[in-house]
């Protein structure tokens, strides 16, 4: 599925975001930016011993933290069809918080797309961030994510042609359609 928002296309499918082209590739990364299971590992592998080894040479923060939750750095892209990988800390899901959880992903996907825009990046892939192993329900998740991609793509008009979501299945798709026709209608 494809449609505008403003100047930029929102493009949504079912695929392996190893395989996509973009001048910047989203990770749906680990506060220790490691390299874990699902997309993170993914990337990690398909990416060649480029991202492993800039990741292992950023600094900790704090013991087991090199990037917060809600924050991003950036690294190259190794063997990835990208200039950079934008590593992003999405939240684990606190059901008891869900207010919360919800502003440290919006925060991820707005963090992200702003460092997008600081690169020059002009085309964007992203997953479902915390959508995964992190547990955060679907729905809620798409609504946010297209919607700081609605925010970004109104605050700085021209800045990105295209942000791809590469989602994992078919039901992801679906739900991020529905969410996307109601944005854009």
């Amino acid at each position: 599925m494809r449609r505008k928002l403003g100047d930029t296309v929102i493009t949504l499918l079912q695929a392996d975001i190893t395989t996509c082209s973009a001048d910047a590739i989203v990770n749906a990364a680990n506060a220790a930016l490691a390299g874990g299971g699902g997309v993170d590992g993914a990337i990690h592998r398909v990416g060649g011993v480029a991202i492993p080894e800039a990741c292992r040479v950023l600094p900790f923060l704090s013991p087991g933290v090199k990037c917060p939750t809600g924050e991003v750095r950036t690294t190259t892209a190794g063997d990835l069809h990208a200039q950079w990988v934008i590593h992003a800390v999405g939240p684990i899901y606190d059901s008891r918080d869900p207010v919360g959880s919800g502003d440290f992903l919006a925060r991820a996907y707005g963090s992200s797309l702003a460092e997008a825009v600081r690169l020059g990046a002009r085309t964007v892939v992203f997953p479902s961030l915390s959508t995964g192993a992190f547990r955060f329900p679907l729905q809620p998740a798409a609504k946010i994510a297209l919607g700081a991609v609605a925010t970004a793509v109104a605050n700085q008009p021209g800045r990105l042609d295209e942000v791809t979501f590469a989602l994992f299945s078919t039901k992801d798709v679906e739900v991020y359609s529905e969410t996307l026709e109601s944005l854009a209608s």
